[in-house]
């Protein structure tokens, strides 16, 4: 291995991005319709160095203008970028316009790269102290009552001990008292998504949900409505949680300064990277925040390194991990990243992500790629 402290960027060889196109799991849990699998387009990247050690991120969700930043702005840039430590890789990009997605598949890459280069697993390089996440599930909406209460059975049955219910104006207070009755010590989570405005009826609604005891209500109202937020979290015992609200560390700093909330769901892809998401998460635990990892649109790749950085300390609430029933039709890593009993193992044993990309499936469901390789200097450049 080469020493720790030589800048690894100025020895990578070259930069490997995948479009791959996904057919997403059906499972009852997600509240789908039936009918066949909407298929999702993802993004892998691997960063290899002169060593031949490579390094794997992902960009859930990769839409047409998100994998032209990639391949054409942020691997380029950082293929050009020397740096010692992975949180120095964001310099790489920071001149770019933001692509939080694109810059989150290279971070992660990045210290991947790292972790594997010393090593040491990718939770140990990120400062975890855990051998273990809970799990959480998250279940949509259900047809009915009756069968909301039986898809959370069949979770709690395969070892989920926290529940987030996603709600909305009309599916709010029955849902969650139909499952708090039949559960009554499930750790339970509201996630409206942002589908609640402070019209008297969305008010009173949100209102009566303090008295069921959750976890957190998150993201009750639109993203850009911070003011909204702190009110409402002034108003309730219950904590707010800001997701979508919070899309940098520089965001999340001015919801502390705004009171706007006591809990945060924290995305790597929606913040930028691993560097970022563990900024966030030790700013919002200093500020006494409550925080957990929700990567739900990632594939494996994504999801093992949302399990590494629930590992830290400051991730205090379960982290979402598939529920029972829902199987990939094509694993993209081994072994795959889910919960067993509700609890998913942080991987301590390998180095990195402690998963493997399977690069036969990964070919196979390739729609795009692009290969960037560092050009060589000439030798008497190199030997100066």
């Amino acid at each position: 291995m080469s020493p720790t402290g030589s800048a690894i960027g100025a020895g990578l060889t070259g930069i490997e991005a995948s479009l791959v196109r996904l057919p997403r799991p059906q499972s009852r849990s997600g509240g789908g319709t039936g009918g066949r699998p909407p298929r999702a387009r993802h993004a892998l990247v691997r960063v290899t160095d002169e060593e031949g050690v490579s390094g794997w991120g992902e960009m859930p969700g990769a839409d047409p203008a998100s994998w032209r930043r990639l391949v054409e702005d942020f691997a380029p840039a950082l293929l050009r970028h020397p740096w010692r430590r992975p949180t120095e890789a964001p310099d790489a990009w920071a001149h770019l316009a933001p692509c939080p997605p694109a810059a989150a598949a290279l971070d992660t890459a990045c210290w991947d790269l790292w972790s594997r280069r010393r090593s040491s697993p990718l939770a140990h390089a990120l400062g975890g102290v855990r051998t273990a996440v809970t799990a959480g599930v998250t279940i949509g909406r259900q047809p009915s009552l009756e069968s909301l209460v039986l898809e959370v059975n069949r979770q709690v049955g395969a070892g989920f001990r926290a529940v987030r219910l996603r709600i909305g104006p009309g599916w709010d207070l029955e849902p969650v008292r139909a499952v708090q009755e039949s559960y009554p010590f499930l750790a339970l989570q509201a996630d409206a998504g942002g589908r609640y405005t402070e019209s008297e009826e969305d008010l009173a609604a949100l209102r009566a949900l303090d008295e069921y005891g959750l976890l957190c209500l998150e993201q009750p109202f639109a993203a850009d409505d911070l003011s909204a937020h702190a009110r409402l979290h002034r108003e309730l015992a219950t904590p707010v949680a800001l997701a979508d609200t919070v899309d940098s560390p520089e965001a999340l700093e001015e919801a502390v300064r705004a009171e706007a909330g006591g809990a945060l769901s924290l995305s790597p892809s929606r913040l930028g990277g691993l560097t970022p998401a563990r900024r966030a998460a030790d700013r919002a635990c200093d500020a006494g925040w409550d925080v957990w990892c929700a990567e739900e649109q990632a594939s494996g790749v994504g999801r093992a390194a949302a399990v590494a950085l629930a590992s830290l300390s400051s991730v205090t609430f379960p982290s979402q991990m598939p529920g029972a029933g829902v199987r990939a039709p094509r694993e993209l890593v081994r072994p795959p990243v889910r919960a067993h009993d509700g609890i998913t193992p942080v991987p301590l044993a390998e180095p990195g992500l402690g998963h493997e990309v399977d690069t036969r499936v990964l070919r196979s469901l390739t729609l795009d790629s692009a290969t960037l390789v560092r050009s060589r200097p000439p030798a008497s450049e190199r030997s100066g």
